[in-house]
């Protein structure tokens, strides 16, 4: 962390509206960074590689927000269900950003689609539409509220997620209909649905490199667990 500051400074991946040609952030985000001590700040959709450094420089920590599909070419592939809906700007300047951020080994949380991306662009696959590609029973994309858990994760033991919970299986949320299927070289699994969807990944080779699939920036207000991921992240940007 840059000692000239008390608090690390968080950087967001906007969320895209494209029909408003609008960028914007939920307030959990903010709310989640700020309650756990670090200060958020959105990003802007930008493209430029010198300009991305410098960014990347600038900040203690980043989280790679939900929002859009993956585009298939991400990981090498084609829309195989008619149901992907990209947004290929975002697309393109998190590749770059995620680089930069290995590179200069800044902490990275991703939350759904972030997960999602981590895993594609280190050349993992995705499904790129559960229903359709992966039927369950698992209700992996709840109606509002968002803030109320719909299914259980079994933390693989030993992990992150089991240390900070002190729990082998938490309630999630859940509201996606993409998810990994093939988990890019590097990464490890840390938790799974009961019907064998990978739920959480880390880079353990990375100072701190983590993602969910759930949103604990809905959850945070009530569930400890959501609280102790925001907090851990906010940790590792302030070492």
């Amino acid at each position: 962390m840059n000692n000239e500051r008390n608090k690390p400074l968080i950087g967001l991946q906007p969320l895209v509206d494209e029909k408003r040609d609008s960028l914007w952030m939920l307030p959990g985000y903010f709310n989640g960074i700020t309650e756990a001590g670090g200060i958020p700040v959105m990003l802007p959709l930008i493209s430029d590689e010198a300009d991305i450094k410098e960014l990347v420089s600038s900040f203690d920590g980043f989280i790679f927000t939900g929002g859009h599909d993956v585009a298939p070419e991400v990981y090498n592939m084609k829309d195989e269900t008619g149901n992907v809906v990209p947004c290929r700007e975002r697309d393109s300047m998190e590749i770059l950003m995620l680089r930069e951020i290995m590179e200069q080994d800044k902490p990275l949380l991703g939350i759904c689609r972030g997960l999602q991306f981590i895993n594609a662009a280190l050349g993992g696959t995705l499904y790129q539409d559960l229903p359709m590609q992966f039927p369950s029973k698992v209700n992996h994309r709840q109606p509002a509220p968002y803030d109320e858990p719909i299914h259980t994760v079994d933390l693989l033991e030993g992990n992150w997620l089991n240390r900070i919970s002190g729990q082998k299986q938490i309630m999630v949320n859940s509201c996606h209909h993409q998810g990994i299927k093939d988990l890019a070289e590097g990464l490890d699994a840390l938790a799974m649905s009961y019907d064998g969807l990978i739920e959480a990944i880390e880079m353990p080779s990375k100072k701190f490199l983590k993602a969910v699939q759930w949103h604990p920036e809905f959850m945070h207000k009530k569930d400890d667990v959501s609280k102790a991921i925001f907090k851990d992240f906010i940790r590792a940007a302030a070492d």
